[in-house]
């Protein structure tokens, strides 16, 4: 069954090849075709999937070739259950993003679609890698496509300023993560992941090691105070390149965390450096929703909110780290940050999705200069509605059962901490509601309202493809939890082998 995890990483890797040389128009409806077919076959693999322990037990789909003998690193993918999660969520969210620009006429559009598949290969291969140094090379893959998206197709003048700024700091964290990959390496047999978890490494080392590998992961989520490039990035780049940015490209380090720091590096989380990373991360829930209150631009509010996410996702990781340091395996955190990575996936695509339109509709990002929309477009209104809130984690939406596991993992941890962390589920409604409150029910200016139009076809379609996602993760949680629970458990207990 090798031979479909084989499709699966190399037709949007040729699907990207065929765009890139169709100097056509209808290259758009290429690459939906490509992206739906991604989708189509991991829905398949899905359900011939059995959940198995992960590395040392049976990998499903699993491809292993050597390459290099000389540095001992092999072609090795394979999927668990939180490799799949992770597919699923970028082979779903894929064909939405390219089906949202189908309204868009963007310069170079055969460039604009390779580059998302492009993207899309790169991802899937981080996910899948079962080796280090494929894991570093995958990393850096998706780095390329994203920083041209953002800086040929931003907004305004300054996309080339904040782009630059992007790739400079996602560079760096990626050499500091080369630098300890390699020390890793050089104490251990291989670049096999089972080998990087049992390499040789003192207590000193590992110390260092977990800061040099979390500084690459700490960019890219971001986690405060490493955030600065975030907002103007989300700001200025294109829609889709928004929605590959925060929907996507982020959980790239969430698995990171999970796969890679906590088995090989857990004595330091055990240690004051996983109580630092913990109260950054709540340090960053609070700052992300508090500057989210006071934003008037609507994708700086989106950018922020992911701010104030992702600190949630990475304290509970890291409290449930700490509370099996202690000797007991704890898996809540990891089943929580997963479950809420996935949702919030989906929400924050709607999120951007849905200030996109209201840009359409107003010609400006200021909410303050909005309002009335509601009145004319209600289809619009129940949409932007129920992707809201999921994102403030109403119960029934898929955005509650993460945030709830989260919160738990945290309070098991310490109850002071989780009530601060807790307060991103209030924030989170005052600077959502406020946003929906000018943008839908505003006085607005009749002149621009008398122009306004519902959803069209590709907005409707795109939308309802959330919501439904918003409202079955909510009802029906339970399959994510058992698709990375035994992944999870065996992440876990190597920390404490």
């Amino acid at each position: 069954m090798s031979y479909l995890l084989l499709t699966l990483l190399l037709l949007p890797l040729v699907g990207s090849a065929l765009v890139f040389a169709w100097k056509n128009p209808a290259s758009k409806f290429l690459a939906l075709g490509i992206a739906f077919a991604q989708m189509f076959l991991t829905f398949y693999m899905l359900s011939d999937f059995d959940f198995k322990p992960t590395v040392d037990g049976v990998l499903q789909y699993e491809i292993n070739y050597p390459w290099s003998n000389y540095i001992k690193s092999n072609l090795h993918f394979g999927i668990d259950g939180m490799s799949m999660l992770m597919v699923l969520l970028t082979n779903i969210l894929t064909p939405i993003i390219i089906l949202s620009s189908f309204n868009e006429k963007p310069g170079y559009r055969n460039s604009f679609y390779g580059l998302i598949l492009l993207m899309q290969f790169g991802l899937l291969g981080l996910f899948t890698s079962l080796d280090g140094l494929l894991f570093y090379i995958f990393w850096e893959i998706t780095l390329i496509p994203i920083w041209l998206i953002a800086g040929i197709w931003g907004q305004e003048n300054k996309k080339i300023q904040f782009t630059t700024r992007f790739f400079v700091f996602t560079f760096v964290g990626s050499l500091f993560m080369l630098i300890g990959l390699i020390y890793i390496y050089t104490h251990s047999a291989s670049f096999a992941l089972t080998d990087l978890y049992n390499a040789d490494l003192t207590s000193g080392a590992q110390t260092v090691i977990f800061w040099f590998i979390f500084f690459a992961f700490a960019v890219k989520l971001p986690i405060f105070p490493f955030h600065t490039w975030q907002a103007d990035t989300y700001t200025y780049s294109p829609t889709q390149g928004s929605m590959l940015l925060s929907g996507i490209m982020l959980k790239m380090a969430v698995y990171g965390i999970l796969r890679y720091l906590l088995p090989i590096t857990p004595e330091p989380i055990f240690g004051l450096s996983g109580k630092i990373v913990l109260v950054l991360a709540i340090i960053g829930v609070v700052h992300g929703a508090l500057i989210a209150i006071i934003q008037n631009d609507s994708k700086r509010i989106i950018a922020y909110s992911s701010l104030s996410h992702v600190g949630l996702i990475t304290a509970g990781i890291m409290a449930s780290a700490i509370l099996t340091m202690n000797g007991t395996v704890v898996t809540t955190g990891g089943e929580g940050a997963l479950v809420q990575s996935f949702a919030h996936g989906i929400n924050v695509v709607g999120l951007f999705y849905c200030a996109d339109i209201l840009y359409k509709r107003f010609k400006t990002r200021d909410i303050r200069q909005m309002g009335g929309l509601a009145k004319v477009a209600p289809k619009f209104a129940v949409f932007f509605l129920i992707i809201l809130l999921g994102s403030i984690a109403l119960p029934l939406t898929n955005g509650f059962v993460g945030e709830f596991i989260l919160i738990k993992s945290i309070f098991e941890y310490s109850i002071i901490a989780a009530v601060i962390a807790g307060l991103t589920m209030i924030f989170s409604a005052v600077y959502l509601f406020r946003f929906y409150g000018k943008a839908m029910f505003g006085p607005g200016d009749e002149a621009v309202l008398s122009t306004a139009t519902d959803v069209n076809a590709v907005e409707f379609t795109v939308l309802a493809s959330l919501v439904i996602f918003v409202i079955l993760l909510g009802i029906f949680p339970q399959p994510i939890i058992e698709m990375v629970s035994s992944s999870l458990k065996f992440i876990y207990s190597s920390m404490l082998n």
